[in-house]
This record gives C-alpha cells, structure tokens and sequence, in this order.
C-alpha cells in the first residue's frame, strides 16, 4: 500500500473535485437555473444531495461557515431550483467543464474510464455511518459517461474525507473559527481571506484566536507554537486514518493504479491556474508524496 495512502490519494482527487468551484461553466450552469451570485451557487451545487434541507442542517456539514452565509442562499434556493435540478446541472456543467480542460480525447480514452471505474468502487467502499454528505454523495445514481462518473466518485471520496476530518475537530472541541484560525497559522491558508469568504466578524477571529492561545497552540503573533503544531499533526494523522476504509477495500494494486491514473489529471488541474493560488482548503502546487 502506498505510504500514507489517504493523504495520497486527496492530493489527487481533490483538484479533480475543485473544478466544480471555480469553472465558467457551473457558473454558468447555476446562473441558467436562475442561482444569482456565487455563493448561492455553491451552497446549493455542494448541499444538493442532501435534499431540500434548511440552512441550519447545511451549516451543520460544511461547519467552518457563520450560519449567515447558508441562510442567505437556502431555503431561497429549493424555490428556484429543486435539489434534483441543481444535481443534473452540476453533472452538465462538471461535463463540459473535464471536456474543456481535457479534450474529447482523453474523456474517450481507456485510461479514464479506468480511473472512473476504480473510483467509483473506491466511493461505494466508503463507510459512511456518522458522515452526512458523504452518504448523501454515495447514494446518488451512477452517472453513465466516464468522466462525470469519475468527478461523482471524487467527490463521494472528498465529502467523506470531509466528514471524518469534522468529526475529528469536535472530538478536538475545536470549534469552526478555532479550525480557520489553527489552519490559518500553518501557513496552508490566508487568515484574512478564510474569515472573509466564511463571514466570520473580526470579533470572532480575535476570540478564536485567543482561545487557541490558551491553549498554547498560538503565539501572540497568531503564529503556530510548536505544541500547535504537534496538535495539528495529530489531527491531520487521525482525519487520514478515518479516511482508510476506501481504499483498504480498493487494494494496494488498485489504488496505485488509480493514484497514477489520477495524477495527470489533477496536475492538469492545477497548471491550468483554474483553482486560485488562495483557495479555501489551501491546495497548492507542490510534490506530491510518491505512489509508487
């Protein structure tokens, strides 16, 4: 089995996955269905397996969001566009989006039907007691084209990832701001464009940060001590290993396969410039660990 194998294979996935945020054409997708603004796009392209949920169920999930954000999008979304809607849109817009980047050529290759194939039974894989969006995500159909099957399978693979790495803050009681604030101070993100784009008061990110420095994990600076960053290896450790079952269940071979599958992929991705140098989950264009 690769080294660190769930670390791995997110570094993969997710830039596959991210194209759903930051492509023209689920812009464009959401805006014909009559989603105006960002935001409301993406809470009701990201909730929409969920169901015609209320915005308190989606702040609960996505969790480092002020519960502001998701009210200003839903339940006002649900009277535009149903759930069901929103999914078809999104499967549209992810397919031409992978058929701009890509080209038809490598949507019709085998090799991507091969990673499509090996992802998607990595997905069904996933144990989702306990993970919200990643049961929702598993639960939908199989969609028939490669391609768009390969981004559902990424995006099961992600939202469970996300759930256990959720799962993992409470246990830690670190609270939504505390985890902007920690992932902040490692230097993955920028402090002032995460408390931004989450809407959290400056109030709140100073009483975050104070909490964090009670606990010894920040300096007065708002830089990581060296217990913080003990604590958030430690956390980063126990996310990766909730996020094992997939591909214990996919085998060494597979998943070695699949990661090499992936990797021109996700480095298309990430050449392309699509996804932001200052992306939310801190993303960046650096060397990956070795799958081989």
């Amino acid at each position: 089995m690769i080294d660190n194998v769930a670390r791995v294979m997110w570094e993969r996935f997710e830039p596959v996955h991210q194209l759903v945020y930051f492509t023209p054409e689920v812009r464009e997708a959401t805006e014909g269905l009559g989603l105006r603004g960002y935001w409301t796009g993406y809470f009701a392209l990201r909730a929409a397996p969920l169901g015609p949920v209320p915005p308190s169920v989606v702040t609960g999930c996505f969790y480092v969001f002020h519960p502001d954000r998701a009210a200003k999008a839903l339940p006002d979304a649900w009277s535009v566009a149903s759930p069901q809607q929103v999914i078809e849109a999104r499967q549209r817009a992810v397919d031409a989006a992978m058929t701009g980047l890509y080209g038809p050529e490598v949507l019709a290759s085998a090799e991507l039907a091969e990673a499509a194939d090996l992802a998607w039974e990595a997905a069904r894989a996933a144990d989702t007691a306990g993970r919200v969006l990643g049961a929702a995500n598993q639960a939908l159909p199989r969609p028939a084209r490669p391609h768009v099957r390969l981004w559902q399978a990424v995006t099961t693979l992600r939202e469970h990832r996300g759930d256990g790495h959720v799962a993992v803050l409470v246990a830690q009681n670190l609270g939504p701001v505390e985890a902007l604030v920690l992932k902040s101070a490692t230097g993955e993100t920028d402090a002032e464009f995460q408390r931004r784009i989450r809407q959290w008061s400056d109030a709140e990110w100073r009483a975050a940060q104070a909490e964090l420095g009670e606990r010894g994990w920040i300096d007065e600076e708002g830089r990581l001590t060296a217990a913080g960053a003990a604590a958030h290896q430690r956390m980063e450790a126990d996310t990766d290993a909730a996020a094992l079952r997939p591909w214990q269940a996919l085998g060494p071979d597979a998943t070695t396969r699949l990661a090499h599958l992936l990797e021109p992929l996700a480095r298309r991705v990430l050449d392309s410039g699509i996804v932001p140098a200052a992306n939310p989950v801190g993303l960046t264009d650096t060397t990956w660990a070795s799958a081989g």
